[in-house]
């Protein structure tokens, strides 16, 4: 698909662009209603493609579980798995700006089929959780407060601990907006023990020398936006003597992970960024 088609859905994704704008831009790159109707199908999500893992899999368990975060009560998916015997690590699945949907949740069964708790937090739980619509979850993301989102967050890996097969040690995954959380959560938890960024906001350079996690950063080599901060973060990390990984996978969009995006998903990308992402789990928290 031509790249400034893509790239225009990255802008309607990122930033304030309302649909109607969105849909008239399309139809001019496009040239016409009936063309641009035709490629919308290809680039938004498509929930049927989001269970790779289903949740009766006879090796994990899942539910809906609440904890506490700094002033509301935050609401989770949990997926464990159920035959592993002894303590278990525990990682943090954090959602990109649509909030907690079915996609989410599939990425946290992956991570439970692999040995681990799975915990994915709604980040809209202060609002009263993630909405149908899309567009609506969206511009709530402008309404959250980063102090509090942060300690929320913080918070989930003091519930992860509590559990009863925890072995303390704990990790997150992020993707986009939840990628620069990733990155967040590894400079403002010192007991973290890796933190795994997907084409997500780097942190202030002045923050990476708070980083005692182990980083792994996936980045699309298409994805201009995010991508320019890759030099300032990498000298940091560098400078900080900071444990990190990083790759560009070159050809790859924004969002190459997601399965249910199909225009930008990439499988044998989103499989090599997978397997080092398990690697790193196995490493940090097993």
């Amino acid at each position: 698909m031509n790249q400034e088609i893509i790239n225009l859905f990255d802008e309607y994704t990122h930033k304030p662009l309302s649909r109607e704008d969105f849909i008239k831009r399309l139809v001019k790159l496009t040239g016409s209603t009936v063309a641009a109707l035709t490629v919308l199908p290809l680039l938004e999500v498509n929930y049927a493609n989001a269970a790779t893992i289903q949740e009766n899999d006879e090796d994990i368990e899942v539910s809906d579980v609440t904890y506490e975060g700094d002033g509301s009560t935050m609401k989770a998916y949990l997926a464990q798995p159920k035959k592993i015997k002894g303590k278990i690590g525990a990682v943090i699945i954090i959602h990109e700006n649509r909030g907690l949907n079915p996609h989410t949740k599939d990425v946290a069964r992956r991570v439970a089929k692999a040995g681990y708790y799975a915990l994915a937090v709604d980040a809209l739980s202060p609002f009263g959780g993630t909405p149908e619509n899309e567009d609506e979850a969206r511009n709530l993301f402008s309404k959250i407060e980063p102090q509090k989102n942060t300690n929320n967050f913080l918070k989930g890996f003091d519930y992860l601990k509590s559990l009863p097969k925890s072995n303390g040690k704990t990790s997150c995954v992020g993707f986009c907006w939840g990628g620069a959380l990733a990155n967040q959560l590894a400079v403002n938890s010192p007991t973290l023990n890796s933190a795994v960024a997907y084409y997500g906001r780097q942190p202030e350079a002045a923050d990476v020398p708070k980083i005692k996690a182990k980083v792994l950063l996936h980045y699309g080599g298409l994805d201009e936006r995010i991508n320019a901060g890759i030099p300032a973060y990498e000298a940091a990390l560098k400078a900080a003597g900071t444990k990190y990984e990083l790759y560009v996978y070159e050809g790859a969009q924004h969002a190459f992970n997601n399965d249910t995006a199909p225009t930008r998903y990439n499988a044998e990308v989103a499989k090599k960024a997978w397997d080092a992402t398990l690697r790193v789990f196995k490493e940090t928290i097993s």
